[in-house]
């Protein structure tokens, strides 16, 4: 049976129909119909104004390969300077191949790339030194967690370096919507709570940030870079498989199957999400030691490094939190691992308790974030479903860019902060 004709121009046969409305479009009107939608939500959100200096998360992976072209494109028409910033977590075999591609990007669309390393930041830490260190202690799920958190400060920092006034990353909506679904399961209010809208203010001194891409269905950001033929970085990172997030992805796969709105809906409900003001969270003050945005006396990522720091890596991940707060204001001796989390982390909740994850009994895993990948797209196998026309390029595709377990390549850093930033759901999610 032939293809129909594009119902946008009416001359070119249809290459595919958008996974949502159905709606039968030439490859070249269904990318003029997402940069389109992009430019809408950037401009009906007030994300970034005329004269900003925005600095992209570039991981290398679909999402931020997609924002990245977009916004180049969209550039001359808002007003932006783009500056790509990626960051190099130090994971063997992985991230080079992820920065060569983002170094590609770069040449190819003549924007100026700056890279920083955990390694220069945070005393001579990779992620693969961090996993040694977690391994033994049986944490070896939580090297999602030291990346998120330590992702979102390196992207800040490579973000003033470049005299930035703006970060954007490229999670999706199948990103929010997983990061949402992960929070009720977790009985998370106050990741609940700062889940809504498309970005962050920028309190405290820290880079008001945005997501571009929330309302696009990852499905369309795959479509999107196979009619453009972008060059992406497709491979899932080492650290990633066992991170919770992947239970929350196939949970709600198998949701949009059976109602293909979920991912949106999901997305929506966090907007709107009203709470008693017995949850709502405190206000968020300084992190003692460097001053970032905190909602403890140390913020999670110096928390975390303290931790790896004195040879205890649990020190500041879920139930030990606490005995680490103690410590410093009592000096309260081993109390490193023992303590009751002070995020009111439920039995087990040894990863999920950054800065205030209430995961559910049992729960070992916690936020996301794969080790290079905050933007996050993730798509399950099908991904190109809806393609009529050769869209199959990237099948399967596990990779994106946000954040998340199995999406290689995303430095872009999560969606907002377990430092209790005001935004979206925590980065390392």
């Amino acid at each position: 049976m032939p293809a129909p004709p594009c119902a946008s121009c009416g001359k070119a046969r249809a290459a595919l129909r958008r996974p949502r409305s159905g709606q039968a479009l030439c490859g070249a009107c269904f990318c003029a119909a997402f940069e389109a939608e992009v430019l809408r939500t950037v401009l009906a959100g007030r994300l970034l104004p005329p004269g900003a200096v925005v600095a992209v998360g570039a991981s290398g992976g679909k999402d931020s390969t997609v924002l990245a072209h977009v916004l180049r494109a969209l550039a001359p028409r808002l007003g932006l300077a783009l500056h790509l910033v990626a960051v190099d977590e130090g994971i063997g075999g992985y991230r080079d191949a992820a920065l060569a591609a983002v170094r590609r990007q770069a040449a190819r669309w003549e924007l100026p790339l700056t890279v920083v390393a955990y390694a220069d930041l945070f005393g001579g830490w990779t992620m693969d030194a961090v996993a040694r260190s977690t391994a033994g202690s049986g944490r070896s799920r939580s090297c999602c967690t030291f990346c998120g958190v330590l992702r979102r400060r390196a992207l800040e920092e490579g973000a003033r370096r470049v005299g930035a006034t703006h970060i954007v990353t490229g999670h999706n909506a199948d990103d929010m919507a997983e990061t949402v679904l992960m929070n009720f399961l977790r009985g998370d209010a106050a990741r609940l709570a700062r889940g809504g809208g498309l970005g962050s203010r920028g309190e405290g001194g820290a880079l008001p940030r945005c997501r571009p891409l929330q309302l696009a269905s990852q499905k369309e950001v795959v479509l999107y870079a196979h009619f453009r033929r972008l060059d992406y970085f497709s491979e899932e990172c080492v650290y990633a498989p066992e991170a919770f997030r992947g239970h929350a992805r196939d949970l709600l796969k198998r949701l949009e199957a059976a109602r293909p709105s979920v991912v949106l809906d999901l997305v929506h409900s966090a907007e709107r999400l009203a709470l008693a003001p017995a949850a709502r969270p405190p206000r968020p003050g300084a992190c003692s030691r460097c001053g970032a945005l905190a909602s403890r006396a140390l913020c999670q990522a110096c928390a975390l490094l303290d931790g790896l720091n004195r040879g205890r890596p649990r020190l500041a991940i879920g139930k030990g939190r606490r005995g680490l707060d103690e410590e410093r204001a009592w000096g309260a001796p081993g109390d490193a691992e023992g303590g009751v989390e002070g995020a009111r982390g439920a039995p087990g909740d040894e990863e999920g308790g950054v800065e205030g994850a209430r995961g559910a009994p049992g729960e070992q895993e916690g936020p996301r974030g794969a080790p290079g990948e905050q933007e996050g797209a993730r798509g399950a196998p099908g991904d190109e479903e809806g393609a009529v026309e050769g869209a199959q390029g990237a099948v399967g595709e596990r990779e994106g860019d946000g954040g998340g377990p199995g999406a290689p390549g995303d430095a872009e850093g999560a969606p907002s902060s377990c430092d209790g930033r005001v935004g979206a759901a925590c980065d390392c999610e």
